[in-house]
């Protein structure tokens, strides 16, 4: 580093980030994975952020924190004090959808990227079956008129 008043040069030695080894569960459809992940130990992680779990040992995996543990359950905190982050995993997710016709409802399931958006008034096709969305469940938020799949906890559609 240059002096601005003498012009001398000094040498400054930079402070070597410090990682934090995070143990990470990923859920996807039920069935949970553990991944670990190093992370800037300053980084806050919190409950209903993203998280990219990139375990050198396994694939990467988009998730959505959904409880952090330090001593205790915690909203946010920085990484060096997590001892494990629960997550669920939103890159691809199973999309719940029931369909109404003529007294009956059936489910269905598809996959979808979590960022692919449904609406509702949506013409649909899944398995054969033609509908048209006329309710999006979201999670933990009520309903919605438009959400991604990573949002949705289940779509009602009625069949056409």
């Amino acid at each position: 580093m240059r002096c601005a008043d003498c012009g001398t040069t000094h040498p400054i030695q930079k402070e070597r980030e410090r990682l934090a080894n995070v143990r990470v569960i990923v859920n996807r459809d039920g069935d949970s994975q553990p991944y670990n992940v190093n992370l800037s130990a300053q980084e806050e992680l919190r409950v209903g952020g993203e998280l990219l779990v990139d375990d050198q040992t396994k694939d990467v995996v988009l998730t959505k924190i959904t409880s952090l543990e330090t001593d205790r359950r915690v909203e946010r905190a920085n990484a060096r004090e997590i001892k494990t982050v629960w997550a669920r995993a939103i890159d691809d997710v199973t999309l719940k959808v029931s369909v109404y016709k003529n007294g009956v409802t059936r489910p269905l399931n598809t996959q979808a990227s979590g960022k692919d958006v449904f609406e509702r008034g949506e013409i649909l096709e899944i398995d054969g079956i033609r509908f048209q969305v006329i309710k999006i469940k979201l999670r933990g938020e009520g309903f919605a008129d438009r959400a991604e799949a990573k949002d949705i906890v289940r779509v009602w559609g009625r069949e056409l």
